[in-house]
């Protein structure tokens, strides 16, 4: 994961951007990492972990409405996650992760191992990825930020 931070990092000191997480599942996995390697306070603005619901709505901004009727795992949550954390900062790019790490509280429509990715720029519409991982808690929530690493290095280059 570090390779990826790096490659992360340069990405937005070279482009200027500022970069804000919204995490649930992953508990601040994202912040940490970035925050492991110097110089993180050029391109990191900071994080906000929401776990529960109602640190959903408090902090980011996400409604009611789509916690009822979607679920705070959902590709709706991940949306509003993203959009929240970068209204609620000074970011330019937000990253949201929401998903079921395990082993337990997964359902048939709600396997654990779904997790959802919102990655949201300044001045564009929010992108959500609906993955599939496999594996322990820790397998899960360590693929989860590699992907969001990834979907943030893709996103950086298109801007």
């Amino acid at each position: 994961m570090d390779n990826l931070v790096d490659i992360l990092s340069k990405a937005l000191l070279e482009k200027e951007l500022w970069l804000v997480t919204a995490e649930s599942c992953t508990g601040g996995m994202i912040s940490v990492a970035m925050t492991e390697r110097a110089g993180a306070s050029a391109i990191f603005e900071g994080g906000f972990v929401t776990y529960s619901n109602a640190a959903k709505q408090k902090h980011l901004d996400v409604s009611p409405n789509i916690l009822n009727n979607y679920g705070a795992v959902s590709m709706q949550c991940a949306d509003a996650m993203a959009i929240g954390a970068l209204k609620n900062s000074n970011a330019d790019i937000a990253v949201s992760i929401t998903g079921i790490a395990g082993p337990g509280g997964g359902s048939d429509e709600k396997p654990v191992g779904l997790v959802y990715i919102g990655i949201v720029v300044m001045g564009r519409e929010p992108d959500v990825t609906e993955c599939h991982f496999s594996g322990t808690r820790a397998d899960v929530r360590k693929q989860a930020c590699e992907k969001a690493l990834h979907l943030l290095i893709e996103t950086t280059h298109t801007i």
